[in-house]
């Protein structure tokens, strides 16, 4: 394998992992309860917990969808779409419970380049 095709498959397993990590430690098990503070500012009390759970589970269908490869440009585009949504409704309507504040807005939109640049610029033709 190439270089550039060891450090495609290096940033598309630590993409994966931060994917991994929020869904399962910071959602699914609680581990972060200001995740689902989060969730409860925005989408209500009543189903906080319920909804954080299955944004958990979506996070973690992210993960075995980015390390199937199966069409990565569209895993790559809605993984860059819901980041971006997602931080926009956050740093509106709860950037105080956020672990950087507005600052967060800013980690969101490398992380969203990281994946952009992965996909769509390193990713070496025969992947």
């Amino acid at each position: 394998m190439t270089k550039a095709g060891t450090t495609y498959r290096f940033i598309q397993y630590f993409i994966a992992l931060i994917w991994l990590l929020n869904g399962l430690f910071c959602k699914i098990l609680n581990l972060t309860p200001r995740h689902q503070e989060i969730v409860e500012r925005i989408l209500g009390d009543s189903y906080g917990r319920p909804l954080t759970i299955l944004i958990g589970m979506s996070e973690l269908v992210m993960v075995v969808w980015i390390l199937s490869r199966w069409r990565s440009k569209l895993c790559a585009i809605l993984q860059i779409l819901v980041i971006g949504s997602m931080n926009i409704i956050e740093f509106s309507l709860a950037s105080d419970l956020l672990l950087w504040g507005h600052f967060n807005i800013v980690f969101a939109f490398a992380f969203m380049t990281l994946i952009y640049y992965n996909e769509f610029k390193l990713k070496p033709k025969n992947l």
